[in-house]
């Protein structure tokens, strides 16, 4: 039953972590009111406008058409504004030359509100089933990676620090010789020895010599209308867990970690974080069409899958459903992070909230979600769009099968969906009310989320298949207050995933962690942000560093600003809002136009 919560109860405060949680003004019902925010596409007069190719555009044969794939915003030049790769595909039976065959793309921020397309010159212009992307700096040498899944074979993009990117995929031991169908992954430092590890989810075992096609004569059928199989029926993939061996390689122990134990899962998309709060990073993966999992970290280079005695593993009603994406917060800013889970058409979403203990409340209907089952959604984060101090979540939706009651092939578009927090625990389907950006239809699967433009509100990257990607720009939720914080490792990894940052402005505290992955198949910035609401200091920023455990605390920042933290040297840099105002005097770079100076190695 959707209407209310199989489980109920306060979790236990943490000293340092959790605090009362008030509204700080926020409004505590359905009345209420935010400060005027629009999402506007400017992909095209921001130069994101590439063409995205993914299997046949009107009869898809297998799977892998219809599945689509993430995209992901990085720094890789380190000028502190968000770039952006977009993966692509291919059609089956297409013949390619160098010059038409589809490739990704990494685009480099002018720092203007445009893009230029770098691809060429970085090196990473790669054809084939580009799938997932995750962002680390995997050798610590001060410039963030790029992993990225393929169906075939992954790779591994060392970044180089001059702009462009090498191969490092067979050096690092990633290459592997199998063809699998690589879906997200996940940087994470499971051991806490300082350097990155990576988990990888992979799909299904995908032979198309094999598998019947919509064409055959006893198709695989959907609400009677013929559709390619999937992935019910077929082999699932299994997950690998790679160790960074601090040399520049990977090694293999995905059976020595324990991520095999549950067998082979329709693994979609990873996400690593804290969950119990032990200072160790966790995994929890979204399945389709099976349990998710959660994969608790055993402090001794192992893990151990929990999600059905978490209660995290299957709905309320105890149904496994179809896991897309992936989102991980504090929306209720109780110290514990929560997870929401996006789904199939005909279910809904999922709010799993933390109750502190290591187990999990299905809140989807207490929440005001119990009524969205309408499309099939995909990429999500929480993310806080009018910086009122509260979390609010943002996905995205596209069908994967015409809609057999409606004769055209638009029924496979569909919007956006936004969620406001309303500070009470639930939360107000407002999508109608964000402008074009939020309403336009396509058939969208992976998203990204962060501030490209550097004015204090988050921003949103769309992947839409065999359509140009959307560049939703945040117009009007930074009139709240904000604080951007960049954290730089030097103990632990130097992209510091897995660092947890707690914000407190009066008796308001919310809590953020370093993520790799998660969304669908995709890379958010790595930058955290916190609205603010009206508060124009921040009275205490605290940082638990992932590898030592030790916290650094800051007190009194001014509001509307972008720091950069570096383990062990505290506030390094501090920027006001670009194109914005008066920088603050301790500003270094250049303060005329706004442009970060590029740090540089730890």
């Amino acid at each position: 039953m959707r209407g209310s919560s199989r489980r109920s109860g306060l979790p236990p405060l943490i000293v340092g972590l959790c605090v009362l949680a008030v509204s700080s003004g926020h409004a505590e019902d359905e009345e209420g009111t935010a400060p005027p925010v629009a999402f506007v596409n400017v992909a095209a007069e921001a130069g994101v406008a590439v063409p995205h190719v993914w299997g046949s555009k009107d009869t898809q044969r297998y799977i892998v058409e219809v599945k689509g794939s993430g995209l992901g915003f990085i720094d890789f030049d380190r000028d502190g504004w968000l770039d952006v790769d977009l993966t692509n595909g291919v059609r089956f039976g297409e013949t390619y030359t160098p010059e038409t065959a589809p490739v990704s793309h990494l685009l480099r921020n002018n720092r203007d509100g445009t893009f230029s397309d770098v691809t060429a010159h970085a090196g990473v212009g790669r054809t084939g089933w580009g799938t997932g992307v995750a962002v680390g700096d995997f050798d610590n040498d001060g410039w963030d990676d790029l992993f990225c899944t393929y169906w075939g074979h992954n790779v591994l993009f060392r970044n180089n620090g001059d702009g462009t990117f090498s191969d490092a995929s067979v050096a690092a031991g990633l290459h592997g010789e199998r063809v699998r169908w690589g879906s997200g992954s996940t940087f994470l430092d499971h051991d806490r020895d300082g350097d990155l590890d990576l988990f990888v989810a992979n799909f299904i075992e995908l032979d198309t010599e094999t598998v019947k096609t919509p064409l055959d004569p006893d198709p695989c059928l959907w609400k009677g209308l013929p559709i390619v199989c999937g992935p019910r029926g077929l082999p699932a993939g299994s997950n690998i867990f790679y160790r960074n061996e601090g040399d520049g390689t990977f090694t293999d122990v995905s059976e020595e970690a324990g991520v095999l134990a549950p067998g082979p899962r329709y693994s979609i998309t990873p996400v690593s974080y804290d969950f119990d709060n032990d200072g160790w990073p966790d995994v929890y993966v979204a399945v389709d069409s099976m349990p998710s999992m959660l994969f608790r970290n055993n402090h001794d280079g192992t893990f151990s899958e929990i999600g059905v005695p978490a209660w995290a593993a299957y709905n309320e009603d105890a149904r496994p459903q179809a896991g897309m994406g992936l989102a991980v917060g504090d929306y209720n800013v109780d110290g514990w992070l929560d997870i929401f889970k996006t789904h199939f058409q005909d279910d809904t979403p999922v709010l799993f909230r933390a109750l502190g203990d290591g187990t999990f409340a299905d809140e989807t209907g207490p929440a005001g979600m119990g009524d969205l089952s309408e499309h099939v959604s995909w990429g999500t984060a929480f993310m806080d769009y009018d910086n009122d101090g509260w979390k609010d979540l943002f996905y995205v939706t596209g069908h994967v099968y015409q809609d057999p009651r409606k004769d055209d092939v638009d029924s496979l578009y569909s919007p956006r969906v936004v969620l406001r927090n309303l500070g009470n625990g639930r939360f107000a389907n407002v999508s109608a009310e964000l402008g074009p950006g939020v309403s336009e239809r396509r058939s969208s699967r992976g998203s990204a989320y962060g501030d490209y433009d550097n004015d204090g509100d988050v921003d949103v990257l769309v992947l839409n298949v065999n359509d140009p990607p959307s560049l939703l720009r945040n117009d009007g939720g930074n009139a709240n207050n904000w604080i951007l914080l960049k954290l730089i490792g030097t103990t632990c990894n130097r992209s510091a995933i897995g660092a947890r940052v707690r914000v407190v402005t009066g008796r308001h505290a919310q809590i953020d962690e370093v993520h790799s992955g998660g969304s669908v198949m995709s890379q958010s910035d790595l930058r955290l942000h916190f609205g603010l609401g009206e508060a124009a200091v921040v009275d205490t920023i605290e940082v638990r560093w992932p590898t030592t455990g030790k916290t650094e605390s800051f007190a009194g920042e001014k509001a509307n600003q972008i720091l950069t933290i570096r383990e062990g040297s505290g506030i390094v840099d501090r920027r006001g809002p670009a194109g914005t105002g008066d920088p603050d005097p301790s500003v270094t770079g250049d303060q005329k136009t706004g442009r970060a100076a590029a740090p540089g190695p730890p």
